[in-house]
């Protein structure tokens, strides 16, 4: 059986590249997204997407994602989302100190 949509809205794709969407479903996923162009024109041009969603787990606890997606990957954030565990942190970190040390370009 299919799922009624409760509300849905779209703008875009725009032609400096942005675009938003939300919509709601009646068993209680909730969406929505921004996205635009950073940087247009340079050599840094980057899409980025801001957004959201909502759904109920199986356990009946709802579910809420936060996200930023751009440059530097896809970034989630939620309450159920386990912290980076201390150890890959402090190397994340350690890359992040020293990128001369990771220029695959370079060997």
């Amino acid at each position: 059986t299919p799922i009624p949509i409760l509300r849905q809205s779209a703008d875009g794709p725009n032609p400096d590249g942005s675009y938003s969407y939300n919509y709601e479903t009646a068993n209680g996923i909730q969406a929505q997204e921004v996205g635009y162009l950073n940087y247009a024109g340079t050599q840094a041009e980057a899409r980025e997407a801001q957004g959201s969603y909502s759904y109920t787990a199986p356990n009946g606890e709802i579910v809420q994602v936060t996200y930023v997606a751009n440059e530097n990957g896809f970034q989630p954030q939620g309450s159920h989302i386990p912290p980076i565990p201390p150890h890959i942190l402090k190397a994340l970190e350690y890359i992040a100190a020293h990128p001369e040390e990771n220029n695959l370009d370079a060997q």
